[in-house]
């Protein structure tokens, strides 16, 4: 994969009241991540689930990039312990900076924010605005409903069946972590794309 290492981006829930398997599957694969020295990038906050997969991926040696709006800083509710922290002003600002500041796209269970994430990321992909391989963790058979969704769509022609190779679906981390090795060894070389163009703010000025 060349000198520098993926930038895996995570789309997840906020919120602490999700599933125990849930939370079991996204700490261990942010821990597989560091383990296998990717760094992550995800939305900068200590809130619910988000806080589980940060603290896993840094009690395992990882890297952790947050991206996050300046309104949440003032709220207080960033990362501590990010190694890089980028604030923007609103949220598709973020969108766009996570975005362009990864390799390879990550969606793990999530409320509404989350499919936001995904569909317009999914739609970008669609419109040919980017060609990052997309991820979803169906942890616990979350997002089984969104895959039916997705099945009524083809079933009724508003959406082609073709638009289902624009991402891969798994169902373990295990898995998952396996499908993002390969598809980063099918690449000559990731040129490390997390540039600090925008409103850095370290944690000593925090």
């Amino acid at each position: 994969m060349g000198k520098n290492k993926p930038v895996v981006c995570v789309f997840c829930s906020s919120s602490e009241n999700i599933s125990e398997e849930i939370k079991a599957a996204g700490a261990k694969f942010a821990a597989l991540l560091s383990v296998k020295g990717f760094e992550l990038l995800y939305g900068g906050t200590v809130c619910g689930f988000m806080k589980i997969i940060a603290d896993s991926h840094k009690e395992g040696g990882g890297i952790l990039h947050g991206v996050i709006p300046q309104f949440m800083v003032d709220r207080g509710i960033y990362h501590a312990d990010l190694d890089n922290m980028i604030t923007v002003e609103d949220m598709s600002s973020r969108k766009k900076v996570m975005l362009d500041n990864s390799d390879v796209i990550v969606t793990l269970p999530g409320g509404l924010g989350t499919y936001d994430e995904f569909f317009d990321l999914l739609v970008q992909k669609q419109l040919k605005r980017h060609n990052k391989p997309m991820f979803v963790l169906n942890a616990d058979g979350y997002f089984d409903p969104m895959m039916k969704m997705i099945e009524h769509g083809i079933k009724n022609k508003t959406i082609e069946r073709s638009h289902l190779k624009l991402f891969t679906v798994c169902c373990s981390p295990e898995d998952l972590i396996q499908e993002i090795e390969t598809v980063c060894g099918m690449e000559s070389q990731f040129s490390g794309r997390i540039q600090f163009g925008y409103n850095r703010l370290n944690k000593s000025e925090a």
